[in-house]
C-alpha cells in the first residue's frame, strides 16, 4: 500500500467533532496525513439551531487556540479549521466573535454593512485559529423543507445573492474560506437528508434560480462550494449531488468552477443510500469532490483503507485521489 496514497486518502477527510480537545482518533488522524477537521455540534445544538447554555458558558477562545495549535503540530502542517457560522442558521462560535446579523436585519442592511458584520465576525475566528466556515447557505427555499427551516435567507434568489455575495465578500477579506451551500440549491426537500432519502424535485426550469445564485457566487470568487445531501432528479436520479458526477460536473465545467469542492455529511442517510460511509467517500472523491466531510466516530482509517483499496482495484484513479488531495493542501496554505 502506497504511503502517498494513504496520506492523499487522510488528506480528503474532514472528520468533525463535538468536543472541547482533539480526541485519539483525530490526533491520529493529523498525524497520518490529515489537514482539515470540522469543529462541530450535535445533535440536539444543530437541531436547535443554537450552541447549548453549558457550551456557551464554558467553551474559551483558549479552547479554540489549543486546538487549532495542536492540530497544526500533530499534522506538521497547515491545517483547516473549519466551523458552521451561519448567518440566519448555526453560529458555531456563539458568543466568542462578533454576532452576525439576524435574519429579520438583513433586509434592512447594505451590502457594505452586511460584508463589515461578515468580516468582523470572521476576522475574530480567524484569530481563534478557525480558517474555513462552512457557510454561506444560499438554497432559495420556496416549499416544504424542514431540514433547512431557519436556516436560509430568503425566497428571492436576487436578494439571496446579494445578502451571501456580501457575506462571502466580508469573509474572504478576513483571511477565512467561505462555503457556498448547497448546490445546486434545494427549493423543496420534503425529508430531512441526515434521517431518510430525500429528493429536490422539479426540472432544470425550476432548478434554475437556485443555481443562478451559485454562478452569482462564483463570479464573486467564493472559494468553497458543498454539493448537497438530496437526489437532485432532473440532474441525476440516482446520486446524491454530493456523490454524483453530474451534479458535480455542472458545478465544475458549466459554471467553471475551479475551488474547493466540500461533500456534504457521508454520513446522512440520503448520501450513504445504503452503502458504508466508506463506500460513499470513493463515490463523491470519483464524483470530483475534493475533502469529504464526515464523523470523527464513522472509522476513519477504514474509510482510508476503502479508498486505497478503490485506487488498487481502479475502481477510483490514482490521480484522482492525489489531485484532490493536493487541492485541500494547498487551499490550507493558502490560508496558513
Amino acid at each position: 500500500m502506497s504511503s502517498d496514497l494513504v496520506k492523499a486518502a487522510y488528506a480528503v477527510l474532514l472528520p468533525a467533532f463535538g468536543g472541547l480537545q482533539l480526541d485519539d482518533a483525530v490526533s491520529r488522524f493529523l498525524e497520518r496525513g490529515g489537514v482539515s477537521i470540522l469543529l462541530g455540534e450535535t445533535r440536539e445544538e444543530y437541531l436547535a439551531r443554537a450552541m447549548s447554555a453549558e457550551r456557551q458558558a464554558t467553551e474559551t477562545a483558549e479552547h479554540f487556540h489549543a486546538i487549532a495549535q495542536r492540530a497544526k503540530q500533530l499534522a506538521d502542517a497547515p491545517v483547516l479549521i473549519a466551523v458552521d457560522q451561519e448567518l440566519a442558521g448555526i453560529q458555531r462560535l456563539h458568543r466568542l466573535v462578533p454576532a452576525l446579523p439576524t435574519a429579520s436585519q438583513l433586509g434592512g442592511l447594505s451590502a457594505d454593512d452586511i460584508e463589515q458584520r461578515a468580516f468582523e465576525t470572521a476576522k475574530a475566528a480567524r484569530s481563534l485559529g478557525v480558517n474555513l466556515f462552512l457557510a454561506p447557505i444560499v438554497d432559495v427555499v420556496t416549499g416544504a423543507n424542514p431540514w433547512l427551516e431557519g436556516r436560509t435567507l430568503g425566497t428571492d434568489p436576487d436578494e439571496v445573492a446579494r445578502i451571501a455575495r456580501a457575506f462571502v465578500a466580508g469573509v474572504q477579506r478576513a483571511g477565512v474560506i467561505a462555503t457556498a451551500k448547497h448546490f445546486p440549491g434545494h427549493h423543496i426537500t420534503e425529508s430531512d437528508p441526515a434521517i431518510a432519502e430525500a429528493h429536490v424535485p422539479g426540472s432544470l426550469e425550476v432548478l434554475q434560480e437556485g443555481i443562478d445564485v451559485f454562478k452569482t457566487l462564483i463570479a464573486a470568487n467564493v472559494q468553497a462550494i458543498m454539493p448537497g445531501p438530496a437526489v437532485v432528479t432532473a440532474i441525476d436520479p440516482n446520486q446524491s449531488a454530493s456523490t454524483s458526477p453530474a451534479v458535480i460536473s455542472m458545478l465544475r465545467d458549466a459554471l467553471g468552477f475551479s475551488g474547493l469542492i466540500i461533500s456534504d455529511d457521508l454520513d446522512a442517510v440520503s448520501i450513504s443510500r445504503g452503502n458504508s460511509v466508506a463506500a460513499a467517500a470513493v463515490a463523491s472523491l470519483a464524483a470530483g469532490a475534493h475533502l469529504l466531510l464526515l464523523s470523527s466516530e464513522a472509522g476513519l482509517d477504514e474509510v482510508v483503507r476503502t479508498i486505497v483499496a478503490a485506487v488498487e482495484t481502479g475502481e477510483l484513479h490514482a490521480d484522482v485521489l492525489l489531485a484532490a488531495a493536493q487541492k485541500v493542501r494547498d487551499t490550507a496554505n493558502a490560508v496558513a
